[in-house]
């Protein structure tokens, strides 16, 4: 019999294209697992295995020693967005405060200038020639000006009370924490006509010795204090240096913020409580027509300032002095 030989399989002529269709399988788990959030790949079989939330939510871990590579987006980002860029956002800046200055601090005790009122940027040190500082009124003539410094203090009141007497305007040069400390007394002061002037925050002496970005705050910063106290509208129209310290630095940082030095023609001294003949004395002495009295309001006893004006007010009524504010 004859025996017929086993058949032979011819190869598949696909065969060798197995392993490319392969790839191709797996290539498109991959991509559909791309488009369907799934994870592909983790077979042998390229069954797609569902991706975990873990897995999802994973940051990548951070250079060792160094910086993060990006910042990935929070919530609310959006174009525009530092966050939506991988730029960090800016912190936000605390509220800054002025800075404690060195000096003499009546009672009052410190506050800080104003937030509603910042100060300007501060001008740049001049060390040419001065400013005129003002030692006249305003009128001239027969005229004088009566003011008061350190204050508003707890002899202010009694003073306004006088002047209030006698029907006579006064311009008051207030410490700035005192002002801040004392605002109803402010208010008043406006109130009844007078006006105010700067007096510094602190009071440091000698003034013209303080670098120019101490005396910009102590200058600036008292300003701010003052208007903040006196209300919407507060005017100060004038800076007086402590111990009238001016120079002329400081003269050209006050002309900056839109107010005159001012000085004076007439000291009796009366913050060294000299006693209320004194006082009196040297007033009238001194005085000439178009005049400008220092005097004091604040910064200790001012029984003798008031006892010396409850004189001095009806004998300058009777010389014929008409009250006028100092110059501008």
């Amino acid at each position: 019999m004859h025996r017929t030989a086993p058949r032979r399989r011819s190869p598949s002529p696909s065969l060798p294209g197995r392993p490319a269709g392969r790839r191709r399988l797996v290539a498109g788990c991959i991509a559909v697992a791309a488009v369907l959030g799934l994870s592909a790949c983790g077979t042998a079989s390229g069954a797609l295995q569902p991706t975990t939330a873990a897995a999802a939510t994973t940051t990548p871990a951070q250079p060792t020693g160094g910086a993060a590579a990006s910042i990935a987006p929070g919530p609310g980002s959006g174009p525009g967005s530092d966050a939506a860029t991988g730029a960090a956002a800016p912190p936000t800046a605390a509220e800054p405060h002025p800075p404690t200055a060195p000096g003499r601090s009546p009672a009052g005790g410190t506050h800080d200038a104003p937030t509603s009122s910042p100060a300007p940027s501060a001008p740049p040190a001049h060390t040419g020639s001065p400013t005129r500082v003002i030692g006249s009124t305003a009128s001239g003539g027969r005229t004088v000006a009566l003011t008061f410094d350190d204050g508003p203090g707890p002899a202010t009141g009694q003073i306004l009370d006088l002047l209030a007497q006698y029907h006579v305007r006064a311009t008051f040069c207030e410490i700035g924490q005192n002002a801040a400390a004392n605002p109803a007394l402010v208010k008043r002061v406006l109130a009844e006509g007078h006006r105010l002037c700067d007096h510094s925050v602190h009071h440091p002496q000698p003034f013209e010795k303080l670098p120019h970005d101490k005396a910009v705050y102590e200058i600036s910063a008292a300003r701010d204090m003052i208007v903040k106290a006196g209300g919407p509208g507060t005017r100060v129209g004038w800076f007086r240096a402590p111990g009238g310290g001016f120079n002329a630095d400081n003269e050209h940082i006050t002309a900056s913020l839109g107010m005159s030095s001012l000085g004076w023609s007439v000291d009796p001294r009366d913050w060294s409580r000299p006693g209320v003949p004194a006082i009196v004395a040297t007033v009238q002495k001194q005085l000439k027509p178009g005049g400008v009295i220092l005097m004091h309001d604040g910064g200790g006893d001012r029984s003798q300032t008031v006892a010396a004006l409850k004189q001095l007010l009806p004998w300058l009524v009777a010389q014929g002095y008409t009250f006028d504010f100092p110059a501008s």
